[in-house]
């Protein structure tokens, strides 16, 4: 009664009911936003130009 919870029956019932409905939410969204990480490395320099064998 001190933290407010009186009955813990009802407040497991509750938290499994909202887990379902956001599972089921995220089998039928098309879209999920996360974040995505930057591992992406630098593109490498062009290669040089000209006509092969002229230096």
């Amino acid at each position: 009664v001190e933290a407010g919870v009186i009955d813990p029956a009802k407040v497991t019932c509750a938290a499994l009911e909202n887990a379902a409905s956001i599972a089921g939410l995220l089998l039928t969204t098309e879209a999920i936003i996360s974040e995505i990480s930057d591992d992406s490395k630098e593109a490498a320099p062009a290669g040089g130009g000209g006509m092969g064998g002229m230096y």
